[in-house]
């Protein structure tokens, strides 16, 4: 019998975790140089912006010429389907960085525009508060402070971490309580694209990084063709779509890639499981393959239903996307100029 006394009710001896420090590192210990370093490692690394950002996203080239400057990084917010811009800086932020970046924004019309510093002072803060306040829902700021850290020998973690952004639920409120007094069909797709983003992360989590549901007729969803998305859509005459929307800013790509796409027709819709629309949109800068069904976002009761369909058709296209030919596809415009851009 162990003689050691033991308060009354001490059924044995309680083993505590072992746990490490966390110790932040100067982030110019991993990226001596940010132009030679630090942003080509982000352009290779985009998760961890969208990440923190709440968004997929993609980088089309870094040193983006905008007019006698250089932009760090370029590419799209496939989530609002606009384009993105990044200005990194590695030590605290600081005016020229500030009128770079409103420079670059204004040279390139990015809606979705990124300022990282390695501590972003409060005074600059408080600007992107104020322009997130002036854009609306037109224009979204953010400012983020690049941390990196490890525990004892362990690999060193770079943490992007969001000091700054827009309002988002502010903004919902003020947008649903005036479409509401008009219509009220705002507040329905609001419903339903906050019900389709939560079951996306139970079921789908890696479908999309976005987290506000949208207030309009449609939103933006990764495919399997890099650059180009997947749009689910309310549409004219109560019709319900999912729909590969090929819609780059270079139309003869899109054409081009369309054309090609429908040369595999039999093969892709054979896999999809049923026929598509094709829609070559004549004169249009987009084309689109669509599948339709009846649906009027209206009909609350229905919204489960469509959300099961859209589930649907988006695990088709993933499906479909395997018996494509590769090779056959011209080179996206965003895999061209990364290519430009890489100094290696």
């Amino acid at each position: 019998m162990d003689p050691t006394p033991r308060p009354a009710g001490l059924k044995g001896v309680v083993r505590r975790p072992e746990l490490g420090k966390l110790q932040n590192v100067d982030p110019r210990s991993v990226w001596p140089s940010e132009a030679r370093d630090f942003t080509p490692w982000l352009r290779d690394h985009p998760d961890y912006l969208a990440d923190a950002l709440g968004i997929d996203l993609e980088f089309s080239a870094s040193e983006h010429p905008v007019g006698g400057f250089s932009l760090d990084l370029i590419g799209r917010d496939l989530t609002n389907n606009a384009v993105l811009i990044v200005e990194n800086q590695l030590e605290q932020s600081d005016h020229n960085h500030l009128g770079q970046l409103l420079t670059y924004a204004a040279g390139t019309e990015a809606v979705t525009v990124v300022w990282i510093a390695n501590r972003m002072r409060d005074e600059h803060r408080q600007v992107i508060d104020w322009l997130n306040q002036l854009g609306a829902d037109r224009l979204r700021f953010f400012g983020i402070d690049i941390e990196v850290a490890h525990i004892g020998d362990s690999l060193r973690a770079p943490y992007l971490r969001l000091v700054s952004q827009p309002n988002d639920w502010q903004d919902r409120v003020k947008r649903l309580e005036t479409a509401t007094s008009l219509t009220g069909k705002s507040a329905l797709y609001f419903s339903f694209w906050s019900r389709f983003l939560e079951r996306i992360q139970q079921e789908h989590p890696g479908w999309t990084r976005a987290r506000k549901p949208p207030s309009g007729n449609w939103a933006w969803i990764r495919s399997p063709i890099a650059g180009i998305p997947l749009s689910v859509a309310f549409q004219l005459g109560q019709k319900l779509s999912v729909e590969l929307y090929i819609g780059t800013s270079d139309p003869d790509f899109n054409l081009d890639l369309f054309n090609r796409l429908r040369a595999q027709r039999s093969r892709l819709e054979e896999a999809y499981g049923r026929p598509l629309d094709w829609d070559e949109a004549p004169g249009k800068q987009y084309c689109r393959i669509a599948d339709r069904r009846d649906g009027d976002v209206s009909e609350i009761a229905k919204h489960e239903e469509y959300v099961s369909w859209t589930f649907d058709c988006i695990g088709r296209w993933w499906h479909a996307s395997s018996v494509i030919n590769q090779a056959d596809l011209p080179e996206s415009p965003v895999a061209a100029a990364m290519a430009e851009s890489d100094p290696t």
